[in-house]
């Protein structure tokens, strides 16, 4: 029923910005929070960011508290994640994600038990 789409990925320097959006679409009977996860080179997928659809509340990794801020615009149903001091290590593969559980018990969960993802989109940060 939702299809996700992510931009905004690129290359940069440390210390840069880089704005990842997400755009969902398709018809939903349901409220489905969002949020992004990450997966580096040889590593395992990770919870990055995740956004109470109805309230907006975020929920924020460890690792990027601080530095990115998750939101979104609901008449367009895109959420997006502001990424600022860019680190070498925050470079992966992020993905958006959909489901119907709180984004607040994300951060716990297998990446695996979310319901729709997007195909990601790729952040390179050089040192």
């Amino acid at each position: 029923q939702v299809q996700l789409v992510e931009s905004g990925g690129g290359l940069v320097q440390a210390g840069d910005s880089l704005r990842l959006s997400c755009a969902a679409s398709g018809r939903t009977f349901t409220s489905y929070d969002m949020g992004w996860f990450r997966q580096a080179p040889g590593k395992e997928r990770e919870f990055v960011a995740a956004i109470r659809w109805s309230s907006g509340s975020p929920y924020y990794a460890d690792s990027v508290k601080g530095r990115f801020t998750i939101s979104r615009d609901n008449a367009k149903n895109t959420v997006y994640l502001q990424m600022n001091s860019l680190k070498p290590e925050d470079t992966a593969v992020y993905y958006c994600a959909a489901d119907l559980g709180y984004a607040s018990a994300w951060y716990s969960l297998s990446p695996g038990t979310l319901e729709y993802w997007g195909k990601g989109t790729l952040v390179t940060v050089s040192s």
